[in-house]
């Protein structure tokens, strides 16, 4: 099977929605072992959908849209595809029945005539349900080649995939695809590349494939075979050979399976993890990073028991009164200085007597303060069970990108310090 994505939509082409149909799908696709060749977005354009489906149908099988299948005018999708293949439409009646259930449940009063537009199906398709909308899947077929026509909107689209359109084709899928991705910092893409350039120049099953992060490195290793066991297996293999290289396995945080792959950044997600399974508990500190890493921590379910306390002490009053750094260390060396982080940290860890504390302190810019320290200059002080170290850091870039690797630094200290009292 070859497959085409179209994403239907002027909104995509104005740059007005991103696009995250297309690499839910792909990714999807891939892991059927079902290879997606092309994709294009076209906006509401009766006459350039055609041409996009001829142009599709040259080269593949399959061609999966996602978009324009609501109520109004301007969405065109489904007439396009029934036109291609000449299909007239018949009053489908229960999609309407659901369509109604639907629009009453979220209080609407008044139904017009357009909505009627969502159950009229092409003659001969096979209708999806859509159970988080009101537009239906179709799939239509004919002489080897199908379309399928999903809703737009990713929660509709999504669930429907999953629940109609994945099973449909899965039968036409003769190998699993599967996927485990690997987190590395500390180590950039250039260099991790030079690393394991053998192992990458000699791949074949499995494949690699190297993403580059805010800070941080994904690595993507993929194994095709009949069965999942054989691709877990071949995967478990050349993730061995590649912890075991050396200056490459130190540097990675975290394995697992696209759930990790997206974000920036997994290590608040690690971290916190960390501190959960061990009964840790953390207190934070922040000057340039008001709350940053408190907040990323709290993205994690269950990290009440762990973190007990997160203050932004943005003023050198706060960090006096609230957290007890001496005025005279203030004076001598600056806010932003390792002496200041250093108490920062012994200061916030004593208030709830934590098992371990993060305390930070720097210039975001984009200008420095009277001290005339260069902008992007950065202290990160961990407190582990009594122990107390400070990490000078100079990052580059805008407020936010250093408040952000700030941040994520921050994290994987704590990270690197949990593990050596394991």
């Amino acid at each position: 099977m070859r497959v085409e994505l179209i994403s239907v939509g002027t909104e995509l082409l104005l740059g007005d929605i991103v696009n995250t149909n297309t690499a839910y799908l792909s990714k999807e696709l891939a892991a059927l072992g079902l290879g997606v060749f092309r994709q294009t977005t076209v906006g509401d354009n009766r006459e350039r959908l055609l041409k996009t489906l001829e142009s599709a149908f040259l080269e593949n099988d399959t061609v999966i849209i996602t978009g324009g299948l609501g109520p109004t005018d301007d969405d065109i999708t489904k007439e396009c595809a029934a036109e291609y293949f000449g299909r007239d439409f018949y009053f489908h009646e229960y999609s309407w029945v659901k369509i109604l259930e639907r629009l009453t449940r979220s209080g609407r009063n008044v139904i017009t005539d357009n909505n009627k537009k969502q159950a009229m199906i092409p003659e001969g398709a096979i209708v999806l349900e859509n159970f988080c909308g009101t537009a239906p899947g179709i799939i239509i077929e004919e002489n080897n080649k199908r379309i399928i026509l999903m809703p737009g909107p990713p929660r509709e689209m999504r669930d429907m995939f999953e629940k109609s359109v994945k099973p449909y084709l899965e039968k036409y899928s003769k190998k699993k695809f599967i996927s485990k991705y690997v987190r590395f910092y500390g180590i950039g893409e250039s260099l991790l590349e030079t690393k394991i350039k053998d192992i990458m120049d000699r791949q074949t099953n499995p494949t690699l494939a190297l993403y580059a992060k805010t800070g941080e490195v994904l690595l993507r290793i993929t194994a095709s075979s009949e069965n999942k066991t054989e691709c877990e297996e071949m995967i478990n293999r050349q993730l061995e050979e590649i912890e075991r290289r050396e200056g490459v396995g130190e540097y990675i945080y975290l394995v697992g399976d696209e759930n990790i792959s997206n974000s920036q950044t997994e290590l608040n997600s690690a971290v916190a993890n960390f501190l959960i399974e061990n009964n840790y508990t953390i207190s934070i500190a922040e000057s340039l990073t008001g709350g940053k890493i408190a907040s990323m921590l709290v993205e994690k379910s269950g990290i009440s028991d762990s973190l007990l306390e997160g203050i932004v002490c943005y003023s050198n009053k706060s960090k006096i009164t609230t957290l007890g750094v001496k005025e005279e260390t203030l004076e001598k060396f600056g806010a932003v200085s390792e002496e200041v982080a250093r108490e920062m940290a012994l200061g916030v860890a004593k208030r709830l007597n934590s098992d371990f504390a993060v305390a930070t302190t720097g210039i975001a810019g984009p200008n420095s303060d009277e001290s005339g320290k260069p902008v992007g200059l950065v202290y990160i002080a961990i407190y582990a069970q009594g122990e107390v170290t400070v990490k000078e850091c100079l990052f580059v870039g805008d407020r936010d990108l250093i408040r952000f690797r700030t941040s994520v630094e921050a994290l994987n200290e704590v990270r690197k310090n949990i593990l050596k009292k394991l």
